[in-house]
């Protein structure tokens, strides 16, 4: 588990281009921030469906002999960072089956909070699951529905789900995009040229020059045939809970979120925090990239200038050697080196998004404090993190986040900063657009449908 949250997935799907895995390719290059352990993109030709999926990033999984092979006018992708299943080829998306209805394939951002007792229900009905993954169980339900028609199926399978949920469905002859009630995932429409599109984040639209046409609406169902697109909505109106965390941390700055651009709603959640937890210093900096727009807004509210203080290396892959302990916080340092000709003598406002387990910012601190920084202000543009999430999002159990076993003058000791400051919850949701509910539930506790019964088990036996 990393110090920062990890992302949960992408998804991508478009129905009616001639280079329709092309054009998923690049849009899950544009979602490659979602998901880093897999890539797969499943595509029909009308009459069957084809699949090419791996381990790795999008350029390592995909080449052109993989992308040609991908035959017809529609596609579905995914990007993966597993949440529930481990992370092996078996457990990459999309899902292709073929089932007594034919082919079949699926794509899912989220988490299914009552998988285990309807994977055991299945399971005694004689469903083989073939990896470990939530997502699969949605393709079981199908397969042993007894409805007359697909969408019948596939409506009253998503009505035994609970949890959180944006799936991409591929048949033969159509693409169908759907989230869950409660709205916990984005998911958005798109239109290029005679072709539509279904995506994660609006950034993927924005690669290929597609237009946004909206969001997909909480507890909708999208189909996009031959026909053109139909939307229905099976489910009753519900309160919304949309993961907050897209705006300060998930969702890429350039990304739209109910026509809201994430990059100004950082920004401003930046000036919050300047206003509510204010420093004596000389500048400001963000610990790149996530973090960039907050300390710009921190900066513009409270005066001090902004500066690049430490630099941040694009080329890290998954996996590396590392040296001899000899070499001191070498996992910080492969990431960020700072500038010295900025720290030097300087009280210094260093701005990041979240603390998790409180692994990475002792490191950081000290590295700004050996290049020569008078003083170290940690600012952080959230509230603390002190629960597990269930919808989507990988978090460590609630013993492991430091926001839940230290308080914050704690935390700030075992940072070695000078001063510490949170975001506060009501600053938070004076930032955040008025439009929909939230999601607070890592924050305060308060899980929307209350918190599940059976569901990782490691972090259910912790006492809360």
């Amino acid at each position: 588990m990393s110090e920062t949250p990890r992302e949960q997935c992408g998804i991508f799907g478009i129905y009616n281009h001639p280079e329709a895995a092309k054009i998923v390719y690049l849009g899950l290059y544009a979602l490659q921030h979602r998901g880093q352990e897999s890539a797969g993109i499943v595509s029909s030709d009308g009459d069957r469906l084809y699949a090419h999926k791996g381990l790795g990033l999008v350029a390592d999984v995909f080449d052109k002999n993989s992308l040609d092979s991908l035959l017809g006018k529609s596609a579905i992708g995914h990007v993966r960072y597993s949440t529930t299943g481990s992370n092996v080829i078996t457990n990459s998306q999309p899902i292709k089956i073929n089932y007594k209805g034919g082919e079949l394939a699926v794509a899912h951002n989220g988490n299914i909070t009552n998988s285990e007792e309807l994977k055991l229900e299945l399971e005694e009905r004689g469903a083989i699951f073939s990896s470990t993954m939530d997502s699969e169980i949605l393709i079981h339900l199908i397969a042993q529905s007894t409805a007359k028609s697909f969408i019948d199926s596939l409506t009253t399978s998503l009505f035994r789900l609970k949890g959180a949920y944006s799936f991409l469905i591929m048949r033969k002859d159509r693409v169908i995009g759907m989230r869950d009630p409660k709205g916990f995932r984005p998911l958005c429409l798109g239109k290029y040229n005679d072709a539509y599109l279904l995506a994660s984040e609006t950034c993927a639209f924005d690669i290929i020059g597609a237009q946004h046409i909206r969001e997909v609406e909480p507890g909708e169902i999208i189909i996009i045939s031959d026909s053109g697109i139909e939307s229905i909505k099976p489910f009753a109106p519900t309160e919304t809970s949309f993961c907050v965390f897209e705006y300060i941390y998930y969702s890429r700055p350039d990304s739209l979120v109910g026509n809201t651009n994430v990059h100004n709603i950082r920004t401003a959640l930046g000036a919050k925090l300047a206003e509510e937890q204010p420093a004596n210093a000389d500048i400001v900096i963000p610990v790149p990239d996530s973090s960039n727009a907050a300390a710009i807004g921190y900066s513009r509210k409270s005066g001090i200038p902004f500066e690049m203080g430490l630099i941040r290396s694009h080329y890290v892959g998954r996996t590396f050697i590392e040296p001899e302990q000899s070499i001191r916080h070498f996992g910080a340092r492969i990431k960020y080196n700072p500038i010295k000709s900025v720290l030097n003598g300087k009280r210094v406002v260093v701005v990041d998004d979240s603390i998790v387990r409180g692994t990475t910012s002792p490191k950081i601190v000290k590295m700004i404090k050996n290049a020569g920084a008078k003083e170290v202000h940690l600012r952080i543009s959230s509230p603390p993190w002190r629960f597990p999430c269930y919808f989507g999002i990988d978090t460590p159990s609630k013993m492991e986040l430091i926001g839940s076993t230290h308080s914050i003058e704690e935390i700030c000791k075992h940072s070695g900063a000078d001063s510490l400051g949170y975001l506060s919850i009501q600053g938070l949701k004076e930032v955040i657009p008025g439009f929909q509910n939230y999601c607070f539930a890592c924050f305060d506790g308060e899980y929307p449908g209350g918190k599940p019964k059976k569901l990782f088990k490691e972090i259910l036996e912790q006492k809360y």
